[in-house]
């Protein structure tokens, strides 16, 4: 007979939820270790069931013990709900410690490993145990150890788990302002979401394709265009009638208003796109488009290079975060940086509770 201590003990050993516990201790007529290792199977048949679903929320968790080591992870869940269960914390803290503590960096020899917090099974194991007692798909997406070779690593979690940042700093003498630095770095680099450290990261071809995409975009938007080049497309639109009436008569009218392409129509300005990318290979002789294009692809490299990226505490608002490190320390440099924000590159799952509610009730 199973007995409602039995129960109580069981959910107590499992996290199990109490039906369930029950549910296991029925189907194995009481015996505890029967009933855990009925949950465990149980547990993977649920895992199995959700594992179409979409786990586009959860935390990231950062795991550190010394300057000289670091582990960010993230883990999934379905719902931001989750995401705040305590159970579901305390599980993605237990990765992060994992994460800092394993020399692997394949996602299927860490999920193979021996689970930190209890030697008897498995990280996937113990996954599939968690989304048993929580009810959702949880997926332990990444995780990346940091370790410094001549300096330091600093963390920054923002929002509450949505950003997990690791920096890794390069210099002969750690003190306590080039960790405070790092830490303003870290906060940086989650607010500003740089893509690489300096210039001198990207590649040729990596460099020629924001290029390339530059040109085009200064193409397709001939408003901004230079007048030369704007006036040529005008004229051929006339010439070869290409806009309708209604669109030539606002040309006509509005051709001195710096608002023009307020009055054309979108497929006035669209044709006008049409000739100009018909035109690239003649416009990249001309130097003013030249030079538009240069300054675009100047300002895109100062978002996405940290290193010239506006220091977002900078009394002027002018300094970059490559002036701040040299007023720290000459010889302070950042070799390494990681980001984690949650969900990132995801589908979401659209989730609209009023027709959910709605479908129930028509159930």
């Amino acid at each position: 007979m199973v007995t409602a201590k039995m129960v109580k003990d069981l959910r107590e050993l499992s996290g199990a939820g109490m039906m369930d516990c029950k549910k296991a201790l029925a189907e194995t007529d009481g015996d505890m270790d029967a009933a855990m290792e009925f949950l465990r199977k149980n547990g993977q048949a649920k895992a199995e069931k959700k594992a179409g679903r979409i786990a586009a929320e959860g935390i990231c968790r950062i795991a550190q013990e010394n300057d000289q080591c670091a582990a960010v992870v993230e883990v999934n869940s379905e719902t931001d709900f989750v995401a705040k269960n305590e159970k579901f914390q305390a599980f993605v803290e237990g990765v992060a410690k994992q994460a800092l503590n394993t020399s692997n960096t394949d996602m299927d020899a860490f999920m193979a490993e021996s689970w930190i917090l209890d030697g008897s099974k498995t990280v996937q194991e113990a996954l599939v145990e968690q989304i048993a007692v929580i009810g959702e798909k949880l997926s332990i997406r990444r995780f990346e150890k940091v370790e410094a070779k001549n300096g330091c690593v600093v963390s920054y979690v923002h929002g509450g788990g949505r950003i997990g940042v690791l920096v890794e700093a390069e210099t002969a003498n750690v003190t306590d302002a080039v960790k405070e630095a790092m830490t303003n770095i870290a906060m940086q680099v989650a607010a500003m979401n740089p893509s690489y450290i300096s210039r001198s990261d990207i590649s040729d071809a990596e460099l020629a394709k924001i290029r390339e995409i530059t040109i085009d975009s200064a193409l397709n938007d001939p408003a901004s265009l230079p007048k030369p080049i704007l006036q040529k497309l005008f004229e051929r639109a006339l010439s070869e009638k290409a806009w309708s009436d209604e669109d030539v008569e606002k040309y006509e009218q509005e051709k001195n208003n710096k608002f023009l392409f307020n009055f054309l129509s979108k497929e006035a300005a669209a044709k006008l796109a049409e000739f100009a990318m018909e035109g690239k290979a003649t416009h990249l002789g001309d130097k003013i488009f030249l030079g538009l294009v240069e300054g675009r692809i100047s300002k895109q490299l100062k978002e996405i290079c940290l290193l010239d990226q506006t220091y977002v505490k900078a009394e002027d608002g002018k300094q970059t975060v490559e002036a701040y490190l040299k007023t720290v320390a000459a010889d302070l440099k950042i070799a390494r940086f990681v980001r984690f924000e949650t969900g990132e590159g995801l589908e979401k799952k659209n989730e609209n509770f009023a027709e959910e509610v709605a479908a129930q009730m028509n159930a």
